[in-house]
């Protein structure tokens, strides 16, 4: 659906940059798969997610929240790999920074990686192409299953975000159709 809507909007099949981040959601007690992230102190689930420039996603993953957001990035990469053969950069914020993600993505992608990092004053201030990443999580939280992880297992949530995407896929073919 993903390169159906890249077709359609006049782009390429398959993107050449791409956009990662992740979002930490508190568990509800039912949920059997947590961890803690301490940055964000929410003990829970992570979602990982690479899009293009236009916000559509291109590789997702959910891990327990305590993992990084470099492994939960590059397993959401390796996991989506044949997808993002044409990928030839990676925009990441200031927590991927390092090394080790970047020769990885090399190695897999053979994409570079780019790291937009906050301006050093303590002021809010926008980061160009950082904020498609954002607004495709709000994407998903418009969905009310995802406000929280109500999900038992990591792949029941992953499922959720895939069913949410694809709500936002029709949604955009369908606003499409009723502006003619």
């Amino acid at each position: 659906m993903v390169e159906h809507e890249r077709i359609r909007s006049g782009r390429s099949s398959s993107t050449s940059t791409g956009i990662v981040d992740a979002q930490s959601v508190k568990n509800v007690r039912t949920a059997r798969e947590k961890g803690y992230d301490a940055g964000k102190k929410v003990s829970g689930i992570k979602r990982h997610i690479l899009v293009d420039t236009s916000g559509l996603p291109h590789a997702l993953a959910v891990t327990t929240a305590n993992v990084t957001d470099r492994d939960g990035a590059m397993e959401a990469i390796k996991n989506n790999q044949p997808h993002l053969r044409r990928m030839k950069k990676i925009l990441a914020d200031g927590g991927y920074t390092g090394k080790p993600f970047a020769e990885a993505v090399k190695s897999i992608l053979q994409a570079t990686t780019e790291i937009a990092k906050r301006n050093e004053l303590h002021t809010f201030v926008v980061i160009p192409k950082r904020w498609v990443v954002e607004r495709s999580f709000s994407w998903l939280e418009k969905c009310r299953r995802l406000w929280k992880n109500c999900e038992r297992t990591l792949n029941a949530s992953l499922q959720m975000m895939v069913v949410a995407f694809l709500m936002v896929l029709l949604m955009r073919v369908g606003l499409e159709k009723d502006l003619r």
